[in-house]
């Protein structure tokens, strides 16, 4: 049962690499809302500051990624620096998505942690600190390629806090997210989603908000408002977006979108930045 396929369909991937060498002092990262951050630190040490309390120091071979970033700050060694493979990452368009959302703010992880990455890595490595053809498309797929592997850890693992990859690490769980990402627009109610989970009415309800931190009919309502927002955002037609996800009418669509997210669809829609996808 692939639990990450659904997921990527509806937020695809793009990553770009927009460090690639040895730094040397400090480089500071601003605050980005829409896209996450990944330093992938092969030799160090390396100091991370500013995203959280206290100071990481990061000795060995790590990943860090950071969902949300806030402003920080990398430090190295002034002589020698450190060997840094940073990237963006971004989830569909931007912003808000199920992957990330209830991911804690940083991800750090030995790269001995994480199985089955030792090839992506050696490529990535080889890429970043060689001067070959096609180098930085090489190495803003690889790095897609390390994402994926990253959210597959995290599901195994249970990582996340809450929400959908919470969910999907859950064995009965999983089988009733799965359902409702492949038909969000079907009329799920309780009954059905609880059968699918091969559990009682009464112990899914309690279990699902427990795991994913809403209720079925919450959740199934956010996963609806947020394909809606990636539909109007690549251009479709409000009448349009309406049967896909499960409403009767666009003004149905208008109060639950509303109910969500404290403004209409269209408003929402004009307040949104012009961004383009691949512009990382």
């Amino acid at each position: 049962m692939d639990k990450i396929s659904h997921l990527l369909a509806n937020f695809s991937i793009r990553a770009g690499v927009f460090f690639a060498g040895n730094l040397c002092g400090q480089h500071a990262f601003e605050k980005d809302q829409w896209r996450g951050h990944l330093h992938l630190i092969r030799r160090g040490p390396v100091e991370l500051i500013g995203l959280e309390a206290r100071t990481i120091k990061v000795s060995e071979p790590t990943l860090l990624f950071m969902p949300r970033p806030e402003s920080h700050r990398l430090i190295s060694n002034e002589s020698v620096g450190a060997d840094i493979v940073c990237g963006s990452i971004q989830f569909g368009s931007g912003g808000g998505n199920p992957m990330t959302d209830a991911l804690p703010s940083l991800i750090e992880l030995k790269i001995s942690e994480i199985t089955g990455i030792d090839s992506v890595l050696e490529q990535i490595f080889f890429e970043a600190f060689a001067d070959e053809d096609g180098r930085q498309a090489l190495l803003d797929r690889l790095c897609e390629v390390l994402i994926i592997r990253l959210l597959r850890h995290c599901i195994v693992k249970g990582i996340a806090a809450s929400g959908t990859l919470a969910g999907l690490s859950d064995p009965k769980l999983s089988k009733t997210l799965l359902a409702i990402q492949a038909d969000p627009a079907r009329p799920w109610d309780l009954k059905e989603l609880a059968q699918t989970a091969g559990m009682s009415r009464a112990r899914f309800a309690a279990h699902f908000r427990e795991v994913i931190g809403e209720t079925s009919g919450e959740y199934l309502a956010s996963w609806r408002i947020m394909l809606a927002q990636k539909m109007l955002l690549n251009g479709k037609r409000l009448k349009y977006v309406v049967e896909d996800v499960g409403y009767s009418s666009a003004s149905a669509l208008s109060r639950a979108f509303t109910h969500k997210l404290g403004c209409a669809p269209t408003e929402w829609l004009k307040n949104q930045p012009q961004r383009q996808e691949t512009n990382l």
